[in-house]
């Protein structure tokens, strides 16, 4: 049985436990009919990096499940515009759209199945998009690990600076103590000269 579900941008993080190898597939190559994989993690880590690599976002589509055990079987995964909204399609009424919608019918996708011995195979790809593609090096959907990694490089950016501003908060306590003593210093250095002036004064009086 095929059932849909919820819509999401794959991403090329494999999910807990599972295998994330691409083994031999050369992650710069197009998919092609037959291609195999290790793990249908490994499949959609290929085809979200394909997808990056050419310029365009992907979603899952839908997935069949075994009726024996109910372990998926297969996965269908396509560009991000295909479908279409199905608010875009009623007529006869005005209506107000919150936001613009990114489903075009593209026909882009790919098919994979499980087979027999547990891998996974492509059995269908098109490549074909009815929309233009973008490639963008710095603008695309940061993943949770790309956010957790900046989170964690922003924390140690931040402690690193926090522990310079505690030296130079050290090095002005003690520059302040030095001029400090220092002021001391010559204040008894001018109440000395002052007092000899004076018993000075007073001798010649």
């Amino acid at each position: 049985m095929e059932t849909l579900i919820e819509d999401k941008v794959v991403t090329t993080e494999s999910s807990a436990g599972g295998e994330s190898g691409l083994c031999e597939v050369d992650t710069n190559q197009e998919p092609y009919e037959g291609l195999l994989f290790e793990s249908e993690e490994a499949a959609r880590a290929f085809y979200e990096e394909y997808a990056r690599r050419v310029g365009f976002l992907t979603r899952i589509i839908s997935s069949r499940k075994s009726e024996r055990d109910g372990s998926i079987i297969s996965r269908r995964l396509a560009c991000n515009k295909e479908g279409f909204n199905l608010n875009s399609q009623k007529t006869g009424r005005v209506r107000i759209r919150k936001r613009e919608s990114k489903r075009e019918g593209c026909m882009a996708m790919i098919l994979v199945k499980r087979e027999k011995l547990g891998k996974w195979v492509v059995t269908k790809f098109v490549r074909e998009h009815n929309h233009p593609l973008v490639i963008s090096s710095g603008n695309s959907r940061p993943t949770p690990d790309e956010k957790d990694r900046k989170i964690r490089e922003l924390s140690s950016e931040l402690h690193r600076a926090n522990q310079r501003l505690a030296a130079c908060r050290e090095q002005l306590r003690t520059f302040m103590t030095y001029i400090e003593e220092h002021t001391q210093s010559l204040s008894r250095t001018v109440e000395n000269v002052v007092h000899n002036i004076r018993e000075i004064e007073s001798e010649d009086q």
